[in-house]
This record gives C-alpha cells, structure tokens and sequence, in this order.
C-alpha cells in the first residue's frame, strides 16, 4: 500500500490561504502610504526615503508594542476591526511623547491557522491606526504556526519607526518646581489592565461577553473593545506653538508608574485625584472587584492617556487647544521639588 504524499497544507500551512490574504490587504496597506514609501507589498524590506531637506540634525525614534490580552475579548466577541487600532496606538503614542512624528509601522501577526478574511479585518484596523498617526504601513509578517495557538486565536505586535530633531527631543529635563500637569482623556481601558479586567467581568460578575454593563450604555464587547485612542495628531499641533517639558505616555502601572518615568530626580508630581471626569467603567470595576485605590491607579489609566507637563503660562491656551482638537483635557496637578529623591507620584 502506497503512504500518502505529505504535503506543507496537509500539515496545517495553506499557503494559497497566505496569497488570498495578501491580495485582501494590498488596498488597506496602499491607503496608508506617504510620500516617501518606495516599495510596494511584496518586497523583501520595505523602502523609505528620509527626507532630510526637511531635517538639520534628525533622529530617529523607535517603539514595539502589542495588546496583550485584550485579544482574548476580540476572540469572544468575533471582532477582529478594531485591536490593530490598539496595536498602532501603542507603539506611536510611546515615541510621541518624545517628540516624534511616526514614519512608517510594520506589523507582526501570528496564528495556528490563517483564515484569511478574519487576518484582513485586523489588518484594516492596522491602517485606521496608521492613517489616524500619519504614518506608512510598509512591511509586516504573516506566521501560519500550527499547533502552536488555540482554534481562532492569533497574536500581534507591532513596531514603528519616527524621526525628531536632536534639538527639539522632549525627554523631561527642562522640567521645574510649579510646572503644571495637562491630562487629556483616554477612551477608556485602552490596552492595559485586562487580565484584571475580565477576571472582574467575567469570574465575579459573571457577565457575558454580548451582556450589557451595568450602569453603562453599552455591552462588554462594546465598552472593552472600544480602541485605544491615538495622540499624534493632536500632540504635534501643539509642539508648533507650544514648548512641552515632558509627555507620559500612561500604559501598564498607570498614573502612578508612567509619570514618574519623565521626571527628572528631585520632582514629585502631585495629581488631584477630583479633577478630571474619568469613564463610568472604572467605578464599575473598582467597586465590582472591591479594587483598592492604589491598585486602580498602578492598573489603569483611570481615564487619562496623556500627560503634558508644561509651563503655568501655557496651560489655558493648551487645554483650549486641545479642546479645538477634539480632545477632553483638563488641569490635573503640578510638579513639586523634593530635594534629591526619586521621582513619584503623590495622588491628593
């Protein structure tokens, strides 16, 4: 009897899969070209052409990320649009906060098997963030691993590239005593904190993932799937007008984590707990878990995705602003001298 011939698709690897894929994807990715792509999808490495008439002394700044486990929720929901948004917003909010205008992005996508339509749609919300930061999708990487991820599952990360004037790197040195903190609102969970998130929701409330929330006008799918917001935009209008000390970006550890990560040793910064509205969905959890403070604030973002630390004299013209903008942003805090310590965050 003659064994069967192996073959790549019947070991779990579907190669015209991969083609079918790529054809779905090739105008989501075109939609996100500047000017200074040189290569189209396909290639071995993706070509940008740095355009250093525009740059004296230009440097490049760099961020990978991905969005954790958020993915369990796009899983459970079948919604697979909108965690590429989060995965953008994560890598080129971080290399914002320096001062640098993302270029270009490249992607990194891994499953068990590739199902080509379900790829497509994370890779549309890919080019939603992109166009949303101004920058490029010039290359990424598609891995069929079977046997290595669950039925349906797959996993992501991303990586940008960007560029900054030497001079004009914000890295929080020109920060002083009675400077003053700006936060502009997040749009809820963003990626951070779901590991904590879902054991509230779903173990201790014993939610669903098509249930609505309670006191929320929404669903769970609804209200932790709503997609990272991005920054750039917003925070490179300022920087024309505007001279900004530093920028904490505010991810995992949350307020009391991430803004101390801009302060130069001796600094405090002093935040006001009352002084921002923040999303009815982090009482929810708070009170659902029976969460103590300290933990929802080195968790969550607890309503705030950026932090400004800027001079007294700008603040109003900032917030206004950024209200302009679309962006809700409030006074928060200010930064107070503690002699030679390190720096932290004092919430009052």
């Amino acid at each position: 009897m003659t064994e069967s011939r192996a073959t790549y698709k019947e070991a779990g690897v579907d190669i015209e899969a991969g083609n079918s894929f790529v054809r779905k994807i090739k105008p989501l990715v075109k939609s996100t070209f500047r000017p200074e792509v040189m290569t189209d999808i396909g290639g071995f490495g993706g070509l940008f052409s740095l355009n250093t008439s525009k740059y004296k002394n230009p440097v490049l700044v760099s961020g990978t990320d991905g969005v954790g486990t958020k993915l369990k929720l796009a899983f459970l929901a079948d919604r697979h649009d909108t965690v590429g948004i989060d995965l953008v917003a994560m890598c080129v909010n971080d290399i914002i906060v320096q001062g640098a205008e993302p270029l270009f992005f490249l992607d990194y996508l891994a499953t068990g098997r590739l199902d080509p339509e379900k790829a497509a749609q994370v890779v549309s919300g890919i080019a939603d963030g992109c166009r949303q930061a101004g920058c490029a999708l010039i290359g990424g990487e598609t891995a069929e691993m079977p046997g290595f991820y669950a039925d349906g599952e797959y996993d992501i990360a991303g990586f940008t590239v960007g560029v900054v004037e030497k001079d004009q790197i914000i890295d929080g040195t020109s920060i002083k005593e009675n400077n003053l903190l700006i936060g502009i609102s997040s749009s809820g969970l963003h990626s951070n904190g779901y590991s904590l998130a879902r054991r509230i929701i779903f173990d201790r409330m014993r939610c669903s993932i098509n249930d609505p929330l309670p006191g929320l006008d929404a669903t769970v799918a609804e209200t932790l799937l709503t997609p990272t917001r991005i920054y750039v935009r917003s925070i490179m209008n300022l920087l024309k007008d505007f001279k900004i000390n530093g920028i904490a970006h505010i991810t995992g550890g949350g307020l009391l984590e991430n803004v101390p990560r801009v302060l130069p040793r001796g600094c405090i910064a002093r935040i006001l707990r009352d002084s921002w509205e923040a999303p009815p969905i982090f009482k929810l959890l708070q009170e659902a878990g029976n969460v103590e403070q300290t933990e929802m604030y080195r968790t969550f973002n607890m309503g705030i995705g950026m932090v400004l630390v800027v001079q007294p004299k700008d603040v109003e013209d900032i917030i206004s602003r950024l209200h302009g903008l679309g962006e809700k942003a409030w006074l928060i805090g200010e930064i107070k001298s503690t002699g030679d310590a390190e720096p932290c965050v004092e919430l009052v």
